[in-house]
């Protein structure tokens, strides 16, 4: 019998793996990796543009994994740098361009039919029961994590 760590531990672990295997399986279907997903969604949805700083934390990533996923994407002509603003590549706005918009909406279209199959048989209720918890798991887990980090 399982406890409650191995429990959570096991069911986080299942539910990332199936997020990823989605963004796999999903992105290739367009010709791209799993790891132009969350860039892509977080572009489409700052379309005014963002920097590349501010993409990183949207997508909780570090900025040299989304600085070599904007070059790809940008060597496939999907999004473009804001030639007119800031020089420093950090401070530059970033923009989606007219294929790149329409890819980020069948990006969304494409999580949002995930969402659905993964959410069948939970009520509304239950799903905002669910994403209420997470969010306290994680302040909790955060939180605990930088008292740590002051012993």
């Amino acid at each position: 019998m399982m406890n409650r760590f191995e429990t959570f531990a096991v069911l986080v672990a299942d539910l990332n793996r199936c997020l990823q295997k989605i963004k796999e399986t999903e992105m290739r279907k367009l010709g791209l990796k799993a790891g132009h997903t969350m860039c892509l969604y977080h572009l489409g949805q700052h379309r005014e543009g963002i920097t590349a700083t501010q993409l990183a934390g949207f997508c909780r990533e570090d900025k040299a994994a989304i600085s070599r996923n904007l070059t790809q994407l940008m060597e496939r002509g999907l999004v473009r740098r804001d030639e007119q603003g800031d020089k420093r590549s950090y401070r530059t706005l970033l923009f989606l361009t007219e294929e790149g918009l329409a890819v980020a909406d069948r990006v969304e279209q494409m999580m949002n039919t995930a969402l659905t199959i993964g959410g069948e048989g939970l009520t509304d209720e239950r799903k905002e029961t669910f994403h209420e918890s997470m969010e306290i798991i994680i302040a909790n887990l955060t939180e605990y994590l930088k008292r740590q980090e002051m012993l």
